[in-house]
């Protein structure tokens, strides 16, 4: 059975409505889309850890400098302790998806101490856990107006700052999520 609604390389913007405090205000990208499921990371949630940590935990050697300061971001409430690296597509890492021509999601070490020698990806940036849903869920919530969905725009992964990217990503839309009510009803 083929899935009529693939919702792979699109961003899910969170509905004002949506209530679950792990995707209120979130844009997230879909990586991977099936009958059997999706998975999704979020884009614009930065934790209180910085990429120098990881590095550390990891016993990877980086210099001083602005890239241990760099964010590392919340990609969902699922299995948080797993990193995943969002990156440009480029090179060939140990373990990659391919979500796109454009966009790759790594999970491989080798990613990471290339990162840390100035060999890596770029843009790049790191991100723990993920969101997941059961085959149809994800779909079901789309129904019921917890998300919209929209194609990929490189400019909102890469490059705006995290807090811009929730209504940037409506915006692709024509939506201006200051305008819609925070509740729904059905008429």
């Amino acid at each position: 059975m083929s899935n009529a609604l693939d919702l792979t390389n699109q961003l899910l913007i969170a509905m004002p409505s949506l209530g679950d405090p792990n995707f209120s205000q979130t844009v997230a990208y879909v990586c991977e889309h099936s009958e059997r499921g999706a998975l999704a990371l979020v884009l614009n949630r930065p934790l209180t850890m910085r990429l120098g940590e990881v590095f550390q935990q990891l016993d990877i050697r980086i210099p001083e400098g602005p890239l241990a300061e760099e964010a590392v971001l919340r990609g969902g409430p699922m299995h948080t302790d797993r990193g995943f690296v969002v990156h440009r597509a480029s090179g060939e890492w140990d373990s990659t998806l391919k979500v796109s021509d454009s966009i790759h999601v790594t999970t491989s070490r080798d990613i990471l101490s290339a990162i840390a020698h100035g060999d890596g990806p770029s843009p790049a940036f790191v991100v723990l856990g993920y969101a997941g849903w059961e085959g149809g869920q994800l779909e079901d919530e789309i129904r019921a107006n917890a998300w919209l969905t929209a194609p990929v725009d490189l400019r909102i992964v890469f490059e705006l700052p995290f807090e811009e990217r929730w209504a940037a990503a409506a915006r692709l839309l024509g939506v201006d999520l200051a305008r819609l009510a925070s509740v729904s009803g059905n008429a």
